[in-house]
């Protein structure tokens, strides 16, 4: 029997998923986790100023002005930055302890298609792990890459204390 149009209004995907039975945690824990997001969205990921709890202090958001934060080494979530090799992801930016001992930090998203950057210590670059473009540690992009276009860098200053890093 051929599909007959309806007079009914078509369900959200909440309400749709109400009707398998889903209860209201576990579709808050979808939402809240990021498992369902609008179909029309950009995908893009939002950054957020994250409590002085989390070892950070000052502004993650480059939507909310100009980036500048400070980073607790001694906290759990940034002491792996204290050895050579170490990276961490704040909001958009991601922070590599480079080659040498040098503190660098580039935009965390690849120009080519968005995807998150690991740091490389045998390459001493970035590498997206979605289309593996690589870059330079001053966020400029490699010769013969997916992506074309350079990622912002920024300057990254230790304090003398050793266990503050700061990021603008």
């Amino acid at each position: 029997m051929p599909n007959q149009p309806t007079n009914q209004t078509p369900q959200t995907r909440t309400e749709f998923l109400r009707g398998l039975g889903l209860s209201s945690v576990v579709l808050m824990s979808l939402y809240c986790t990021g498992t369902l997001t609008s179909c029309g969205s950009d995908n893009s990921p939002t950054p957020t100023n994250p409590p002085a709890a989390t070892g950070i202090t000052g502004n993650t958001d480059p939507g909310k002005g100009k980036i500048d934060f400070t980073l607790d080494l001694t906290n759990a979530n940034f002491s792996k930055l204290k050895t050579v090799g170490g990276f961490a992801d704040v909001a958009a930016v991601i922070i590599a302890n480079a080659k040498g001992g040098t503190y660098v930090a580039i935009d965390r998203f690849c120009t080519h298609a968005a995807g998150n950057f690991t740091y490389r210590l045998a390459e001493d670059d970035f590498l997206c792990g979605t289309h593996l473009s690589e870059f330079n540690t001053d966020g400029t992009v490699k010769p013969n890459q997916p992506a074309k276009k350079d990622v912002k860098s920024y300057k990254t200053t230790l304090f003398a204390n050793g266990n503050s890093l700061q990021v603008t």
